[in-house]
Formats: C-alpha cells, sequence, structure tokens
C-alpha cells in the first residue's frame, strides 16, 4: 500500500519503486494516486493498482505521517500492516486479517454462482428467465416498494450474499 493521499498531479512511484517491491517478494502495489513509467511498468509485468499515470514525478517533500511505515490510507480506508489487500482490474478490497477466511468463503460463493448463471445464459436460458423477470415486474407494479433486490432474494437469485 503506498498513501500519496489520492493525488492526480504528480507520478509518486515508477519503475524503480516497482522493482524494489518485487525484489522484496510482495506480490504487488496497490497505490492512492497515481505512478509514472507506464512503460516500463508493463515491461516489468508486476502488479501495479493506481488511479492511473502522471508523466512528472513530485517536486516537493512532503513529511512523513507518523504511522506511514505500519497504515496507509485509501480514501476512506485506513489499511493496517496486518489487513489484507485483494486488487485486481475491478479495484482494491481491504479485509481485515480476522475476516480473510469468511470473505474468501463469501467470494467462493458468488464466483460459483455467476458462473452457474453465465454457463445458464451460454446454454440458451437468458438472466431475464432465470431471474424470473417478468413476475418481478408485477410485483413491482402492484408495490413501487419491491426492489430487484428483494426480488433476487426472494427466488435465490441474489448473488450479493
Amino acid at each position: 500500500m503506498i498513501d500519496n493521499n489520492g493525488r492526480a498531479d504528480e507520478g509518486c512511484i515508477g519503475d524503480l519503486t516497482v522493482l524494489e517491491t518485487q525484489v522484496g517478494g510482495l506480490a504487488g502495489i496497490v497505490l492512492w494516486g497515481t505512478h509514472r513509467d507506464t512503460t516500463e511498468l508493463n515491461q516489468i509485468g508486476f502488479p501495479v493498482f493506481s488511479y492511473g499515470s502522471f508523466p512528472a514525478g513530485p517536486t516537493r517533500l512532503d513529511s512523513r505521517e507518523p504511522n506511514a511505515l505500519t497504515s496507509a490510507r485509501f480514501g476512506a480506508f485506513e489499511v493496517a500492516d496486518d489487513d489484507v489487500v485483494f486488487a485486481d482490474d475491478d479495484g482494491a478490497l481491504f479485509v481485515p486479517a480476522a475476516r480473510v477466511d469468511e470473505v474468501l468463503k463469501t467470494a467462493r460463493s458468488i464466483w460459483e454462482r455467476e458462473r452457474k448463471q453465465a454457463d445458464m445464459v451460454r446454454e440458451g436460458k437468458t438472466l431475464r428467465e432465470q431471474f424470473r423477470f417478468v413476475e418481478y415486474l408485477a410485483k413491482r407494479d402492484a408495490d413501487p416498494t419491491y426492489s430487484f433486490r428483494k426480488h433476487l432474494q426472494s427466488i435465490g437469485g441474489a448473488i450479493e450474499e
């Protein structure tokens, strides 16, 4: 985790930081800010998750936060050195170490349900059919507070539980 306060006006890390992180045995970098040296980063092939790129590096030297080596901020989240970070092309998830097993179990369940739904679409059963969308519309017409989420929960089609 690298906390650059979400700045988009400087690339706070580049290829040298990424190479050192890779050699240090870490699995990737999640950066609250932007990076530089995109071409070199792509050649290195080490996972870097950031807000994007900015060609110039910092031109100032900020004082370091007292807990900078044990925690980092990412937006509203404070990530401590005993937290676990999961990241992919869609974003990052910060999980207290004590909840990793629970989160992985839930993620696996969601993934399995979505794969089953995707397989059924490929076999010709649309999501509209799987989710009984016509039934949902009728219930919503009768009760405007009836949400699609509630409908999915009632038919066992929800993936976010």
